[in-house]
């Protein structure tokens, strides 16, 4: 069965992107009103019931259909709309123009919203990549140091080489540490501190913790502190209790000092 403009109703596949991964559907309504548009621009009052009229039949006579009722929604898309334009013609008298329809001006809008949006993510998206791959890149060099400042969304860059199982990682979360512990770089803010809590994997913030504790007893912690890692790794809240008690520690000497 073939609609007025030479559209013939087909059963709806699952859109695939080009590896076989899914993608952004059809939206088999949308497109149904957008052709409806075309064909009602210039239209007059009178034209558009005569349209309606003939969609009215179709829809009647693809009920027999079975092909055409799987159709993903566009002939009751294109009814309804040939209905809403109808009544809007009759209230302004016509000819019909989407560019001064408000109900299609908003959709585009909208849309254009998306777009944007979906822009946004993707350009993140490199963003979060980009650094992971430069993070990853200066801790299999022996370059993820102090000299190198965190940067806000270096949580969501560690995150995406801990998706990818990336051997480098273990490196990134002693760095982030470092980082958390010194409050240097991106950590510097006491906002992105807090962040950091919900953010960070409880191991890298209780190293943290240790870190921190160990700088206020005036113990030296330049260098690697491997074991540090390893508490932090084995047993977090037995690290966050030993970094608690160090800080008491340090607050009870500097005040009998």
């Amino acid at each position: 069965m073939n609609t007025s403009d030479g559209w013939r109703p087909r059963r709806v596949p699952e859109a695939r992107g080009r590896a076989g991964t899914p993608r952004t559907p059809i939206d088999y309504a949308k497109v149904g009103r957008s052709s409806v548009r075309r064909r009602a621009r210039g239209m007059t009052p009178s034209e558009a019931v005569a349209a309606l009229e003939g969609a009215e039949l179709d829809a009647h006579l693809a009920r027999r259909d079975e092909a055409a009722a799987d159709d993903g929604g566009r002939r009751a898309a294109e009814l309804a709309e040939w209905q809403r334009i109808v009544q809007l013609l009759a209230a302004t008298g016509g000819p019909y123009d989407p560019e001064t329809d408000a109900v299609v001006q908003e959709e585009l809008a909208e849309d254009r919203r998306r777009q944007e949006a979906e822009q946004q993510r993707r350009q993140e998206q490199q963003r979060v990549a980009d650094r992971a791959e430069e993070l990853a890149r200066l801790g299999a060099a022996g370059r993820l140091d102090r000299n190198v400042p965190s940067q806000a969304g270096d949580e969501a860059a560690r995150d995406l080489l801990d998706e990818n199982r990336d051997y480098r990682t273990a490196k990134v979360d002693a760095w982030l540490a470092r980082a958390l512990a010194d409050q240097s770089g991106h950590y510097a803010d006491p906002a992105a501190r807090a962040a950091a809590v919900g953010s960070l994997p409880v191991p890298v913030r209780a190293r943290a913790a240790l870190l921190a504790a160990l700088t206020r007893t005036g113990s030296p912690v330049d260098g690697d502190l491997e074991f540090v890692g390893r508490l932090a790794l084995a047993d977090p809240a037995a690290t966050n209790a030993l970094a608690a008690w160090l800080e008491t520690a340090a607050a009870v000497k500097g005040g009998t000092a």
